[in-house]
C-alpha cells in the first residue's frame, strides 16, 4: 500500500510550474510575432491571386485568298518576318502585271502630252510670223492704195488675210493653253495620271506581297485555326503568337493592402510551376485604374437595396526581370505568389509622364513598300527619256 500523503502536495506545484512554462512560451511566441511584424511583416504585402499575362498577337490576312501552305503548328517557335501562311497568288500576280502595263502605257501617254505641247508652241510661233507678215503686206498695200497702184479688191484680200492669220493664231494659242493646262507646273514623274497609276501599282504589289502572311513578332504559336484549302477573308483569325519574353504578372490585391504601394517598388515572385525554390524579381509598373467588378461585363449595382459590402481587388501589373524569365520561362495563365516590398514609399501612385515611344511596334510590313518603290522606279526609267523628264 503506497503512501499518497507525500505526493499530493507536489502536484499543485508541478501544475503551477507547467502553467508558468506555457505562459512563458505564449509570451515568447507573441513577442516573436510582434517583433516579426514590426521588423519585417508590416513592410510586405503578398497575395496568391496573381497570374501570368502577356500579349496575344492574332495573325489575320489583309486580303482574301485560298490557303495553300501552313508552315507552323501549335507550340512552334517563330521569328519576326518569318512566313507562316501562304495564300494562292495567281489572281494577285495577274492584277500586278496589269498594273505594270497600265503604268508603262500611262507614262508614254503623258510623254505624248508634253510632245503635243511642244508642237502647239511651234504652231503658235508660226502663226505669229504669218500674222506679222500679213499685217506688213496689208500696211504696204494700204499706203499705195491712195495712188491707185492697188485695187480695192486686192486690198480687201490682204485685209482678209490679216483676219485669217489672226484667227489662226488665236486658235493655236487656245489649243496650246488647253494642252498646257494638262502638263503645267509638272514633270512627268509628278503628273497626276502617272501618280494615280503608281498608286494602283503599289496597291497591286502590296496585294501580291500579302499572299505570304508573315509573323509580326517573335514568339510561340498558339491556337492555330487555319487549315489548308480554307477560303479566308481580311480579318479572319488564322492563329495566335505569344511572345513569352514580354510577359508580365497581374496581381490582384485587396484595396486594404494597397495603401503603401507605389510605382517602382520591388517585388519577389514564385510560380507554382517551379515551386518556391525558384524566385523571380520584378517591380510594380502600374497600379490598377479600376477594380475588376467596375470593368466587368455586368458591373455590380451597389445602389440596390440588397447591397452587401465586398472587399474589392485592384490589378497590379508587375514586370519581371528578363534574365529570370530566360532561365525559367513562364506561360500565359500560370499562377504566381507575389510579395511586394513596401519599405520605400517615395514613388507615385499614378504615372506622371506620357509614353514617349510606342510600347509595341513592328517593321515587318514596311518591306513590301520598299519593293513596290523599286518596281515603280524601274518602270519609269524604262519608259522615260532624259529630255521628257525635264519640266517644259
Amino acid at each position: 500500500m503506497t503512501d499518497t500523503t507525500t505526493e499530493s502536495p507536489a502536484r499543485p506545484g508541478r501544475r503551477k510550474r507547467n502553467l508558468l512554462i506555457l505562459l512563458l512560451v505564449l509570451v515568447l511566441i507573441g513577442a516573436g510575432t510582434l517583433a516579426w511584424y514590426l521588423l519585417y511583416g508590416r513592410y510586405y504585402e503578398s497575395t496568391d491571386d496573381a497570374y501570368v499575362n502577356g500579349n496575344l498577337v492574332t495573325l489575320t490576312p489583309q486580303i482574301t485568298g485560298t490557303v495553300t501552305q501552313v508552315s507552323v503548328d501549335d507550340g512552334d517557335l517563330v521569328h519576326k518576318g518569318q512566313p507562316l501562311v501562304q495564300l494562292d497568288p495567281s489572281d494577285t500576280k495577274i492584277a500586278l502585271e496589269q498594273a505594270e502595263a497600265s503604268l508603262a502605257n500611262t507614262v508614254r501617254q503623258v510623254r505624248g502630252l508634253y510632245s503635243t505641247a511642244d508642237n502647239y508652241r511651234a504652231q503658235v510661233a508660226a502663226r505669229r510670223v504669218a500674222l506679222k507678215t500679213a499685217e506688213s503686206d496689208f500696211a504696204r498695200r494700204s499706203k499705195i492704195f491712195a495712188a491707185g497702184a492697188v485695187s480695192a479688191e486686192d486690198l480687201s484680200h490682204y485685209r482678209d488675210a490679216v483676219t485669217s492669220a489672226r484667227s489662226d493664231l488665236a486658235a493655236a494659242e487656245q489649243a496650246l493653253n488647253t494642252n498646257q493646262a494638262m502638263v503645267d507646273d509638272t514633270v512627268i514623274d509628278s503628273h497626276p495620271e502617272i501618280k494615280a497609276a503608281v498608286a494602283t501599282l503599289r496597291q497591286r504589289y502590296l496585294d501580291n506581297a500579302r499572299t505570304a502572311i508573315l509573323s509580326p513578332v517573335s514568339g510561340y504559336v498558339a491556337k492555330r485555326a487555319v487549315q489548308l484549302g480554307m477560303r479566308v477573308t481580311s480579318g479572319t483569325t488564322l492563329l495566335s503568337i505569344v511572345p513569352l519574353d514580354e510577359v508580365w504578372v497581374d496581381a490582384n490585391f485587396k484595396e486594404s493592402q494597397m495603401q503603401a504601394m507605389r510605382l517602382g517598388q520591388k517585388v519577389t515572385l514564385s510560380a507554382d510551376l517551379y515551386g518556391d525554390d525558384i524566385k523571380y524579381r520584378g517591380r510594380i509598373e502600374s497600379l490598377g485604374i479600376g477594380t475588376g467588378s467596375a470593368f466587368s461585363l455586368l458591373p455590380a449595382q451597389n445602389a440596390s437595396g440588397n447591397w452587401i459590402k465586398i472587399v474589392q481587388r485592384l490589378p497590379v501589373r508587375i514586370v519581371l526581370d528578363p534574365h529570370d524569365m530566360q532561365k525559367h520561362p513562364l506561360r500565359i495563365g500560370l499562377s504566381m505568389d507575389v510579395k511586394v516590398d513596401i519599405h520605400n514609399t517615395d514613388g507615385h501612385l499614378l504615372p506622371q509622364k506620357t509614353v514617349a515611344q510606342p510600347r509595341f511596334t513592328t517593321d515587318v510590313y514596311d518591306s513590301p513598300l520598299a519593293g513596290a518603290d523599286r518596281l515603280v522606279a524601274k518602270i519609269l526609267h524604262e519608259n522615260l527619256s532624259a529630255a521628257a523628264a525635264v519640266k517644259p
